[in-house]
């Protein structure tokens, strides 16, 4: 034991606070309770399926049921895959389907669990053929496997995965919930902070638990946890610099805000859908004169880029639109 602690030492704060047990955690009260029911007969547990936002404790949870479930020795009799990395129908038949169809050897203890888990973490990234594949795995190996299923969106997740798993959505993380869990942080590791400081993390992160441990760290590290400190750990991809971008197009300065937009973008490394999300909390906080319509544009953006339209060709039109949406406002 103690030689875990030391490894966990050397590990950044999110891996080192990262919940060992179900009862560790943070939020997400019902859908724990309702886990510890169904491990308690684990001949019985069915096959699960999370989706939620990132940062909230999907795969945390996931990692704790095999932990509690198999015992000391569930790394060997866990298979944890990121199914983002590995698409396609090949990951499936040949990693999956070659771990499921491995039988558990029993040693005759009373508590032997007869089967192996699967975590398969992001599978709203797997191609639909796929999924389709991983459906008719699931079913065959069921007397040996047990399948967890994690994903951001479950609409991305065909019908017929969903049907063969119990459902749990997660939420995103209350504040007080959060907070409270940054000042434990802080305090065991002896961190000055203050407390506005930590609450502007959450509203940086909108409750990512994992990005607000980041942000946490990388402001401690800079001698205290203060709201210049955290300005400085979130660098450009604050929502408040999307802000900037979506005032200059409603204001019709579509070339400034392009060239903000491609900043940020093609330097600092903001990803499009991140600029899309921060756009929408910026713009609802702005409240404007027409938010249905904006509400609209950013669907259909969000739609044509999950599509795999052109990003940047999406983004700038999407610039352009809100050039003429400001522009009927002032009118």
């Amino acid at each position: 034991m103690p030689t875990i602690n030391k490894n966990l030492s050397n590990l950044m704060w999110v891996e080192r606070y990262r919940p060992l047990t179900l009862n560790e955690v943070i939020d997400q009260k019902e859908i724990v309770n309702a886990l510890r029911q169904l491990i308690n007969i684990p001949n019985e547990l069915p096959h699960l399926l999370f989706a939620g936002p990132p940062g909230v404790g999907k795969t945390t949870t996931a990692l704790c049921i095999a932990r509690q479930l198999l015992g000391e020795e569930w790394r060997r009799d866990t298979l944890e895959l990121n199914a983002s990395d590995e698409r396609g129908i090949k990951m499936v038949r040949e990693r999956v389907k070659e771990f499921a169809a491995v039988m558990k050897l029993i040693t005759g203890n009373r508590d032997e669990k007869p089967f192996r888990i699967i975590i398969l973490d992001e599978a709203d990234e797997m191609t639909s053929e796929a999924q389709t594949a991983l459906r008719r795995i699931i079913e065959d190996s069921s007397r040996t496997t047990r399948f967890i299923i994690i994903c951001n969106y479950l609409s991305q997740i065909i019908e017929p995965l969903q049907s063969r798993c119990v459902v749990f959505r997660f939420t995103r993380l209350a504040k007080e919930d959060l907070v409270r869990h940054l000042k434990t942080i802080c305090e065991k590791e002896g961190a000055k902070f203050e407390e506005k400081a930590l609450s502007q993390i959450y509203d940086a992160t909108s409750g990512d638990l994992r990005h607000s441990i980041n942000i946490l760290q990388a402001s401690a590290g800079m001698g205290s946890v203060t709201h210049a400190n955290v300005i400085a750990s979130r660098g450009l991809s604050g929502k408040s610099r999307v802000g900037e971008v979506i005032r200059l197009a409603l204001a019709g300065r579509f070339t400034d805000a392009r060239v903000k937009l491609f900043e940020l973008t093609n330097v600092y490394g903001l990803s499009e859908n991140d600029f899309l999300k921060y756009a929408n909390q910026e713009a609802y906080d702005m409240k404007l004169d027409h938010p249905d319509e904006f509400a609209a544009l950013m669907a259909e953006y969000d739609y044509r880029l999950a599509a795999g339209a052109h990003p940047e060709i999406q983004l700038a039109a999407l610039l352009a639109q809100l050039g003429k949406l400001g522009s009927k406002a002032s009118n």
